[in-house]
């Protein structure tokens, strides 16, 4: 009996692209799956990263539906995901698994020969919160209160995506935002590795790092660190790349909460070779975006408090749908609130049954990183330009 596939909340070039690597992955399972409504099919793709696609996983998980998460993150709260970009290779692996978990194993032997090369549209990463009127946000909530009431069982709690097995995507480069907490440092030159000034024996700094006590999330501003660097130790040791934006470090985020309360002299930033980098981080997991980071250090920042420049009486939204992470449930409901429009701190906070010091540090962590703006803030584009509270780092 052929396994039924749906495909939901998502832009039309992604859908088409879905489509076509669909058929060639199906013919070379020997045409196991079809292609149907998504009311009729056991299995759903949805597309995580658009606005709403968790309202869709919701909706489809209230119904009993099997949801396949399409996302640029390596970790996700639906029962299976197709990375993307997606191809019809990583559709063919993924649509095998899930037949062989359902007693329908295909074989090598009795896959047809792979069909001619077919061309498959470009799948671009596109931002439909941009043209999507209120009107459609209001049905999508709606739409969600009718399935949970409908649900036979009480409907789920807010989601949160699970921690990264595989490990969040490795974009490159990944944009990480000015922290809050304090203005960085400019970058030193690039030619010569500043030394930590010490009255005697001046232990030498790894390549980009300037001597100071600053926190953590001051050391996290693009250009101050250079290298392949290692700090902390134990259940904190974190190994950063960087150049790449990227980091090795534990999957949950709560317990890197100390590194963020102290200050790091440059001396603690240990440059190493390549190859001890390589060997440490391949036990540590996938790398992570350094942004990640940055989010969960303005987070912290602070304390219940919006960032300085920024209070109560203004209106804030989510610009896109962001990860959020699956320590944090109550930010689903945050989320899901500020997509719909700029609301003040408040009215956020009553909307989303969360407390007004939950919200702001939210909003400080989503300010940060490019998720959230202020109503009469300019575009990220002119806040880089002018050089910002948050804009100096978004272009990078």
């Amino acid at each position: 009996m052929p396994l039924t596939l749906g495909l939901t909340g998502m832009d039309p070039a992604t859908e088409s692209a879905l489509q076509t690597a669909f058929k060639v992955a199906n013919a070379r399972l020997g045409g196991r799956w079809t292609l149907v409504p998504e009311p009729q099919a056991d299995f759903v793709v949805v597309d995580m990263d658009s606005m709403y696609g968790p309202m869709s996983w919701l909706r489809l998980h209230a119904a009993g539906k099997s949801v396949i998460a399409l996302t640029a993150a390596q970790r996700t709260q639906a029962d299976f995901l197709l990375g993307h970009p997606f191809s019809a290779d990583s559709i063919a692996a993924l649509l095998g698994e899930i037949a062989g978990q359902n007693g329908e194993p295909v074989s090598a032997a009795e896959a047809p020969a792979a069909p001619k090369p077919v061309e498959i549209p470009q799948q671009p990463r596109t931002d439909p919160t941009a043209a999507l009127p209120d009107v459609v946000v209001e049905l999508l909530q709606t739409d969600l209160a009718q399935a949970k009431a409908a649900a036979p069982a009480p409907a789920p709690a807010a989601p949160a995506p699970a921690a990264p097995a595989a490990v969040v995507t490795t974009p490159a480069p990944v944009t990480a935002p000015a922290p809050i907490a304090a203005a960085p440092t400019p970058a030193p030159a690039a030619a010569s590795a500043p030394t930590q000034p010490q009255a005697t024996a001046p232990a030498p700094a790894a390549p980009g790092v300037t001597a100071s006590g600053d926190g953590l999330l001051d050391w996290l501003v693009p250009g101050r660190l250079r290298g392949l660097l290692r700090v902390g130790s134990g259940e904190e040791r974190l190994l950063i790349d960087a150049d790449q934006r990227r980091y090795h470090g534990p999957a949950a985020l709560k317990p890197l909460a100390a590194l963020f309360e102290r200050g790091f002299a440059s001396s603690e930033f240990k440059l190493l070779p390549a190859a001890q980098w390589d060997a440490a981080a391949a036990q540590m997991g996938a790398p992570m975006p350094l942004a990640r980071l940055v989010w969960f250090g303005n987070l912290l920042a602070g304390r219940g408090r919006l960032a300085p420049g920024y209070d109560a009486a203004r209106r804030y939204r989510m610009t896109k749908w962001p990860q959020t992470e699956r320590e944090y449930p109550k930010h689903f409901r945050i989320a899901t609130v500020m997509m719909k429009g700029p609301a003040h701190l408040a009215e956020i906070a009553e909307a989303s049954g969360v407390t007004e010091p939950e919200v702001a540090d939210f909003i400080n962590a989503n300010l940060a990183t490019g998720f959230a703006e202020a109503e009469g803030d300019p575009p990220p584009a002119e806040q880089a330009k002018s050089g910002g509270l948050f804009g100096r780092l978004r272009g990078r």
